[in-house]
């Protein structure tokens, strides 16, 4: 994964996340990240457990949870998600730290609030978005959803 880190900063990406399970050192690999100048954060597949954060939280900047296994665009969301939003919201708030949480898969105009009120800040959307014929509409659906 190092290397990857490595190539990624270097085409100018400024956010860098992976899978704890891609690198045998998940502090070094954070690491590598910051001293590229990049914004680093961790991706949680569904059955990843949080322990994964206790170390390293002093390195992250985001926590990207997905909300299905990844693949393949267009799946449901799975809804026991929502508890480990949660749990992760509860324990980047007791490190008093500024951590964003991300959110992939299955994110919805229909389930887009009660995924905030979760504690997700950080929405990414696909086939929610670009599987609709007005992208614009959509985007001032999403925005309401939150409201």
């Amino acid at each position: 994964v190092d290397d990857l880190i490595k190539m990624f900063a270097q085409v100018g990406s400024n956010m860098i996340c992976f899978h704890p399970e891609a690198s045998k050192h998940v502090d070094r690999s954070l690491q590598l990240i910051k001293d590229h100048g990049c914004k680093a954060g961790l991706a949680i597949n569904p059955a990843t457990p949080l322990y994964y954060l206790n170390h390293v939280l002093d390195k992250l900047d985001f926590v990207l949870l997905m909300s299905v296994n990844p693949g393949f665009g267009g799946q449901a969301f799975i809804t026991e998600a929502l508890k480990k939003i949660q749990e992760n919201k509860r324990l980047i708030t007791l490190s008093g730290r500024e951590i964003r949480v991300a959110v992939d898969g299955g994110v919805k105009i229909e389930n887009i609030a009660e995924i905030a009120a979760a504690g997700a800040d950080t929405f990414v959307m696909g086939s929610a978005i670009f599987g609709t014929k007005n992208y614009a509409e959509t985007m001032t659906a999403v925005r309401a959803a939150l409201k």
